[in-house]
C-alpha cells in the first residue's frame, strides 16, 4: 500500500541479483482485474488519512490477532490468481515471495489447491502479525522476530523462522550524505537535537502540528517526513524551528544525522532507523496494525511508546544524548538483524526443487 512493501521488494531483488540469481517484482494490486487494486489503495489511503476510525473498525473486526477466525483466503486476492500463475510460469520461477499480506493470502490459496507449482515463502514485514498474513497453504514464513515466527506456527501450523528485517546495507554503514544533512539542521536550528517525525509515504499522522509544536517549544528540531503529502509540507513549512521535508531520497544520510525517530507505524522507516543506530519512540500511532506494531516493538525492547507529551519529551531527553540509555537501545535494535532473507529463500527453493 505505502512505499515500505516496495522498498523491501527492491532490496530482495538487489540481494538476489548480487548472488547471481534473478527476481521479478509484481504488485499484487496491479494483478487484480477491473481496476480493483487501484480502488482498494484509494479506499485504504482515504480511510487512514480522513476517517481512521473506519480502518480501526475493519482491523478490529477482521484482522487483529487473536480475534475470531482467520479469513479462509481473501476472495479479492483470488481474482489475481490467473495472472500470478501465468507470471510464475512465464518467468520459470523457483519460488514466490509475498511481502504484502494480500499476496500471502493469494499464494496460500493457490498452493492449498495445487494451482501454484512452486513454493511460496512469505516474508512477514510487520512486528504485529495480523490475520491476513496467515494462511496455512503457504510453505514457509520468514518473520522479523522469534515471537512472530512462533505466532505463525501456532496459528497455521506453517513452518516459520526469524530472519530479522530486510534493510539496504547503506543504513548500517557511515552514510556519506549525513554531513550535508547536519549542515542543513544547523542552519535551521543551531544547537537543537534533530528529531525525525515519520508520516510514511502518504504523509499520514495524527495531530502532527501539535507534536511539532511540543518538540519545537522544548528545544528540539522537528524534521517531518511528509512523503507525498504536499499539503502537510506546506502547512508545517511556515512554522519557526521546523524542517518539513517532501519525498526524501537519501534516507541513510538523514537518519545517520538525526538523534531520534518519532514513529507512528512500526513500518520500514522504523526498522531503517534501528539499522542506522537511531533510537525510536512510538507516539500517536496510526490505528489498527500501526498501533499494534508500535506497541509490539516496545514490548520487544527495541523502542518505547510515549503515551503523552511529557512521556515523549522525557524519552527524547534520555535517548538523544550520549549515555547508557541510548547505547542500550541502539544495541537492542541492531540485534534484530540476524540473517539474510534471500539466502533463506534460496535455500528453501533449492530444497523444494530437489524434491520435485
Amino acid at each position: 500500500m505505502g512505499a515500505g512493501h516496495d522498498t523491501v521488494a527492491a532490496e530482495l531483488v538487489r540481494r538476489a541479483r548480487e548472488r547471481g540469481d534473478d527476481a521479478v517484482v509484481a504488485d499484487v494490486l496491479a494483478l487484480l482485474p477491473y481496476g480493483l487494486g487501484g480502488a482498494l489503495r484509494r479506499f485504504y489511503r482515504g480511510s487512514v488519512r480522513y476517517a481512521p476510525w473506519v480502518y480501526a473498525a475493519v482491523y478490529r473486526l477482521f484482522l487483529r490477532p487473536g480475534t475470531g477466525r482467520r479469513p479462509s483466503g481473501t476472495p479479492l486476492a483470488r481474482l489475481a490468481g490467473p495472472r500470478l500463475r501465468e507470471l510464475a510460469e512465464r518467468t520459470d520461477a523457483d519460488v514466490v515471495v509475498p511481502v504484502f499480506h494480500l499476496g500471502a493470502q493469494l499464494t496460500g490459496h493457490l498452493r492449498s489447491r495445487g494451482l501454484l507449482s512452486v513454493p511460496s515463502v512469505v516474508l512477514v514485514i510487520d512486528f504485529a502479525v495480523h490475520r491476513q498474513w496467515l494462511h496455512p497453504g503457504n510453505d514457509h514464513c520468514l518473520c522479523l522476530t522469534d515471537d512472530a515466527a512462533g505466532q505463525v506456527r501456532e496459528s497455521t501450523g506453517t513452518s516459520a523462522e526469524a530472519c530479522g528485517p530486510v534493510v539496504a546495507p547503506e543504513f548500517f554503514a557511515d552514510a556519506p550524505g549525513a554531513a550535508g544533512w547536519q549542515r542543513l539542521f544547523d542552519r535551521a536550528a543551531p544547537g537543537r537535537p534533530p528529531v525525525v517525525l515519520s508520516a510514511g509515504a502518504w504523509g499520514v499522522a495524527a495531530r502532527p502540528d501539535a507534536t511539532v509544536r511540543v518538540l519545537a517549544d522544548h528545544g528540539f528540531l522537528p524534521v517531518v517526513l511528509c512523503g507525498g503529502n504536499e499539503r502537510l509540507r506546506r502547512e508545517l513549512s511556515g512554522r519557526t524551528g521546523v524542517l518539513a521535508l517532501g519525498w526524501v531520497t537519501d534516507m541513510p544520510g538523514l537518519l545517520h544525522a538525526a538523534r531520534a525517530l518519532v514513529d507512528n507505524a512500526a513500518g520500514q522507516t522504523a526498522v531503517q532507523a534501528l539499522a542506522a543506530g537511531l533510537p525510536v519512540v512510538g507516539f500517536r500511532p496510526l490505528p489498527g496494525h500501526g498501533a499494534d506494531g508500535v506497541r509490539r516493538m516496545a514490548a520487544l525492547g527495541v523502542s518505547e511508546v510515549a503515551e503523552d507529551d511529557a512521556a515523549l519529551l522525557g524519552a527524547l531527553r534520555r535517548l538523544t544524548v550520549p549515555g547508557p540509555a541510548r547505547r542500550e537501545r541502539i544495541a537492542a535494535g541492531r540485534a534484530l538483524f540476524r540473517d539474510d532473507a534471500v539466502a533463506r529463500v534460496a535455500d528453501f527453493a533449492a530444497t523444494a526443487r530437489a524434491r520435485r
